[in-house]
């Protein structure tokens, strides 16, 4: 797969051109939702004109179609947002083109990134990138497969509870999740603002440090972005202390899951790496945790899709109440409805002491329980999923085995830390593995760090 270097110092055009013909070429994975043919040419253009300059000038890249970006409509693969065009940008997207990279494309994702294999898209499921009778994973499913496929080097991506680090395993890439707040999220279709980060996707991880270190920084825009303090490292890191988590090491996960996480871990071993088995005994509370606190921000943010203020209007109504009614049944997916539901209902009075009260108080311990095995180890290992790329439709009328797919990811996004997954080997079938590594906060670059010297063994 071709890396940012590949791109760098070429003509900008051609670059261009070349993406977008493979973009072409591989309609039917439905990666994309859309191309930014017309604009991107022209930022080409000036490219090769020395108009544009910076560390990416010229190099093709691709957004996950909920950030707001200039030269095709928004939707967050939403009936709800089908037409609309973006009055801005995102801060990351701006970022990235000050340094002269150039969007080719939207990529599908998961209507309002609400699941975790991109089937529940308004607009139809994204392929897998080796095996088109899998899910690509979810919901930035389409941003992993155009990295996957050599469309563009590197693709955004949203990561709320995995959906960048489970499609990255699906499909053989590096997916980044930041520590929470190193990334503007201003001009981010919102999912659940405690959770919501932006990161990357990446074909290895000097390339995902590069675009992490453009993409980080304080945004006036978003008051919980951090200060500066992501700095790409280009040596292996010292001799660290890595704890392998054993809960997530069960006999229920794939066994072929847990012999790439344990070959991965020799690796590690290997090149001079301390290895221990740790327990994180609240881990197997933090799916209901999730599905818990999500659906209740979920709810507050979709509050304002009504038909009036933002999205659909539904026709044809005679009251008020059907046009609020009609254009929210019209506009959401199934998805969407049923975690508007769970939100409000945990919300809602009586049930909010029961539920969401004690979900937030259990993500305290969670919290606590990882502080405390950092004082000890440096990063934690573990798989992505249980499983490699499920079947297309395999799991799309049961939404608690859905659920449970993102029962590793979850951990690190309820407690706000880096998570990134890089690619491990595949499995018997031939279908991707990746395994997880997760840092204390603000421990990112360290962490693409040691990804990157393991990926010279």
């Amino acid at each position: 797969m071709s890396t940012i270097a590949d791109f760098i110092n070429k003509n900008a055009r051609q670059n261009v051109l070349d993406a977008l013909a493979k973009a072409k070429d591989n309609e039917s994975y439905h990666a994309l939702l859309s191309l930014t043919e017309a604009r991107a040419l022209e930022r080409a253009d000036a490219v090769d004109r020395g108009e544009i300059t910076g560390r990416l000038a010229g190099v093709p890249f691709v957004v996950k179609d909920n950030f707001l970006a200039y030269g095709a409509p928004t939707t967050a693969a939403s009936k709800m947002l089908e037409s609309f065009n973006a009055p801005l940008q995102a801060t990351a997207v701006e970022k990235l083109e000050a340094e002269g990279a150039i969007c080719i494309g939207k990529a599908n994702l998961d209507a309002f990134a609400h699941g975790g294999s991109t089937e529940n898209s308004a607009f139809g499921p994204t392929k897998n990138a080796i095996d088109q009778t899998r899910v690509a994973g979810g919901s930035s499913g389409g941003s992993a497969v155009v990295t996957a496929l050599d469309i563009v080097p590197f693709a955004l991506g949203s990561d709320t509870g995995g959906s960048i680090r489970q499609p990255a395993s699906f499909n053989g890439v590096v997916g980044v999740k930041p520590t929470y707040g190193t990334v503007s999220r201003y001009g981010v279709v919102a999912m659940a603002s405690s959770t919501d980060t932006i990161g990357t996707f990446a074909t290895n991880a000097a390339d995902a440090a590069l675009i992490m270190d453009i993409i980080s920084g304080r945004d006036s825009k978003d008051m919980t972005t951090l200060p500066d303090f992501f700095a790409t490292i280009t040596e292996a890191p010292a001799p660290l202390k890595i704890g392998l988590i054993k809960e997530f090491m069960s006999p229920e996960v794939d066994q072929d899951v847990r012999d790439r996480v344990n070959e991965y871990a020799d690796k590690l071993k290997t090149a001079g790496h301390q290895i221990d088995d740790v327990s994180l005994p609240i881990v197997s509370l933090t799916l209901a945790m999730y599905y818990i606190i999500v659906p209740a921000e979920i709810s507050s943010n979709l509050a304002r899709y009504d038909g009036i203020r933002y999205g659909r209007r539904s026709q044809g109504v005679q009251t008020l109440a059907q046009l609020y009614g009609r254009s929210r049944d019209e506009g959401f997916v199934t998805e969407n409805k049923r975690r508007i539901m769970i939100g409000s209902y945990v919300l809602s009075s009586g049930f909010f002491d029961a539920y969401y009260l004690q979900a937030q108080k259990a993500r305290t311990l969670l919290i606590n329980e990882f502080n405390e095995l950092f004082k000890t180890y440096d990063v934690l290992i573990g798989p992505v999923a249980p499983t490699p790329a499920f079947l297309l439709g395999e799991n799309t009328g049961d939404p608690i085995k859905m659920y449970l797919a993102d029962i590793m990811t979850v951990p690190a996004s309820l407690a706000g830390l880096p998570a990134i997954s890089v690619p491990a080997g595949t499995s018997t079938a031939g279908l991707p593995i990746g395994v997880q590594l997760m840092g204390q906060r603000r421990s990112d670059a360290m962490l693409l760090s040691l990804a990157e010297s393991m990926e010279q063994k």
